[in-house]
Order: structure tokens, then C-alpha cells, then sequence
């Protein structure tokens, strides 16, 4: 999984500049709970390539989630459910935003843990003309469908551009640029 988040940031970099398009050079990842996906060798190595790496926080239980700056020697504590958060940081509005996903459909429908926070940092930023990558990081057995053929998300499910598995892209590598 991090070899494919690796590879396409880098091509999109790539391509929107050969295209003459702004490139994402924020990226909003999560701190992983013990069975989400470990990318923090990655955050690590954007860090060092210069890629601004952000890390969620919560603000109030009703608020949309704060994105905040990250380096690899950043001090973290103890969040809400448990979630690593730094201790401080600088505030940044994210290229690129890299959800947690518990279960996902091919078309890019999430299921999180249930308390909404995705989905309303989600439509907050698109509310303030921000439209981030959305990009679901999930382990390859929570393809919703599998379990629970007859699923519909909720109205207030934000659908996501790509999901991304060990095994594939759902529906496929999101795009910046057409090519």
C-alpha cells in the first residue's frame, strides 16, 4: 500500500506539472490504530522529500476534524478514542486527505467508526471551495459488498474518490489531470 501511495503522488506530481497544473503538496494522513494500515514509513519518507504531511486532530465532538502539520520528530499524545495526535501544530488545509476506512464499496463508498468526523471535515472543506483527493485506505477484505450485498451508505456518507487495498485501486487511482 505504500509502495502504490508512494508511486502515485509521485506520477500526479508529475503529471499535473507537465500539464501546468498546481501539484498536491499536502498530504492529511492518520495515525494508524492497531488494525488499520501502518503508513507511517511513508509519512516518514514524504517528510523527508519535502511533502507537507498532515495529521487530523479533534477539535469538539460536533467539529470537523483540524489538520496540522507533521514531521518525523513531532511530539504526539494521547487523543480522542485513543488516536495518537500531535501536540502541537501549525493548521493546513490538505491536498490530498488519506482516510481510514473500515469497510468500503468499489465506487468508493466508507464505512468509519461511526462518529461522522470524515464526513463532516469532508463537506466542510468542500463547503469552503476546498476539494481535497479523497483517498479510503482499507485492508482488501472490507469490501462491504462481500459481507452485505444489499448496501446503500447513509445520505450523509461522503463518497470518496479512490479506495486503495493491499491488493488494488477501487475504482482506480484517483486523477488530478486527464492522461
Amino acid at each position: 500500500m505504500r509502495a502504490k501511495l508512494f508511486t502515485w503522488l509521485a506520477t500526479t506530481r508529475s503529471a499535473c506539472v507537465s500539464a501546468h497544473v498546481e501539484p498536491p503538496t499536502a498530504v492529511a494522513a492518520f495515525w494508524p490504530l492497531t488494525d488499520e494500515p501502518d503508513l507511517l514509513a511513508l509519512l516518514s519518507q514524504w517528510d523527508d522529500q519535502g511533502i507537507e504531511v498532515l495529521l487530523p486532530a479533534v477539535i469538539a465532538t460536533t467539529s470537523p476534524l483540524a489538520f496540522y502539520r507533521w514531521h518525523r520528530e513531532a511530539v504526539m499524545v494521547p487523543g480522542s478514542f485513543g488516536v495518537m495526535e500531535l501536540a502541537q501544530g501549525e493548521p493546513a488545509i490538505p491536498d490530498v486527505v488519506l482516510v481510514p476506512t473500515l469497510g468500503f464499496t468499489p465506487d468508493g463508498d466508507r464505512l468509519g467508526y461511526g462518529k461522522g468526523y470524515y464526513d463532516r471535515t469532508l463537506a466542510a472543506l468542500n463547503a469552503q471551495g476546498q476539494r481535497p483527493i479523497t483517498i479510503g485506505v482499507a485492508w482488501s477484505e472490507a469490501n462491504i459488498l462481500d459481507l452485505e450485498p444489499d448496501y446503500v451508505p447513509s445520505r450523509h456518507d461522503f463518497r470518496l474518490d479512490a479506495i486503495l487495498t493491499p491488493d488494488s485501486w477501487y475504482p482506480g487511482p484517483p486523477m488530478m489531470v486527464d492522461g
